[in-house]
């Protein structure tokens, strides 16, 4: 195939694969444009997206706007958009020779929206992946050209996943231009009744409530790790707080305990309403993430202690 002229719309860094695997595929990047830099760190420094970062360290040609819809584009072959964070208008999206195409985490039409990642495992889903689809004038709603498939850990967090998806979200594309380019690319057109939607996350979502079941609760917390994660107070049987935690990953087990929802179960996992957590992956405040036992070798965790949810 010969290079394409593209313009490589995004943010955030599930984009990175895909702008990189473009670059060394010889295809020329007429332009890449990016959210403004931010205040980032305890510094409150002003901070290049890491597509801009990208960008300036291979020496790609930049805009960094509030709204590429009154920005001047180069002409270009194929418009890609990952992870930008702004609508963009039709003008914008018909731009370019063969169109404007999304590379969105999630097997459309299910999880449209700002979290398919996170929602996926909430929700208990064994299979995800990636669609390449037309921009449209509804949210991911576009016809899809190319589509991908994962499977879901039994421990896997939204943030691993997040990972994976990037880096396959790359060929994934080079496929779907290299059709657009040939004129065999297939569009389907998505079926509205299978659509649900991934809306954005909050902190008041990663409130856990026991009396749930085992692995409601699992799913939620690898869900919405690392960000904006399950937080919980460990507290002894006097209410004497130990450590503030953050629940990374766990595992649902059947089991039944005398205990209430909550509390630290004879095996060490901890009591729900319907079976138990096994707690594999957390991190106490100001420390990096540690497994279950490297914790339990400095702190207590023991049967009648119990976690106290905090948001």
């Amino acid at each position: 195939m010969s290079p394409l002229r593209i313009i490589f719309a995004g943010s955030g860094e599930f984009g990175l694969p895909t702008l990189r695997a473009l670059s060394d595929e010889g295809h020329e990047i007429v332009q890449v444009v990016s959210q403004p830099d931010r205040p980032a760190g305890r510094g409150r420094g002003l901070t290049p997206t890491p597509i801009s970062a990208f960008a300036l360290e291979r020496n790609l040609p930049l805009l960094r706007t509030q709204n590429i819809n009154v920005e001047p584009l180069p002409s270009a072959d194929v418009l890609v958009v990952i992870a930008f964070g702004q609508k963009i208008a039709p003008h914008v999206i018909n731009h370019a020779r063969l169109g404007g195409i999304n590379l969105h985490a999630s097997l459309l039409p299910k999880y449209r929206g700002a979290a398919p990642i996170n929602w996926a495992i909430i929700r208990g889903e064994a299979i995800t992946g990636n669609s390449v689809i037309r921009l449209a004038e509804r949210m991911d709603a576009g016809a899809v050209l190319g589509q991908s498939q994962l499977q879901i850990g039994e421990t896997e967090t939204a943030g691993e996943l997040h990972d994976r998806l990037a880096l396959d979200g790359a060929p994934l594309m080079l496929r779907v231009i290299s059709e657009l380019a040939d004129g065999s690319a297939v569009e389907r057109v998505q079926d509205e009744s299978q659509a649900t939607i991934a809306p954005k996350l909050s902190r008041d979502a990663s409130k856990l409530d026991f009396t749930r079941p085992a692995r409601e609760l699992a799913n939620q917390i690898r869900g919405l790790s690392p960000w904006p994660g399950c937080r919980v107070r460990l507290l002894q049987q006097d209410g004497t707080e130990v450590a503030k935690l953050t629940l990374l990953s766990c595992i649902a087990l059947p089991g039944d305990a005398d205990a209430p929802p909550g509390a630290i179960s004879t095996d060490a996992g901890i009591v729900a309403g319907d079976g138990i957590l096994q707690v594999h992956l957390l991190q106490p405040e100001g420390r990096r993430p540690m497994l279950l036992k490297d914790f339990r070798n400095g702190h207590p965790w023991a049967p009648g202690m119990r976690l106290e949810s905090l948001v």
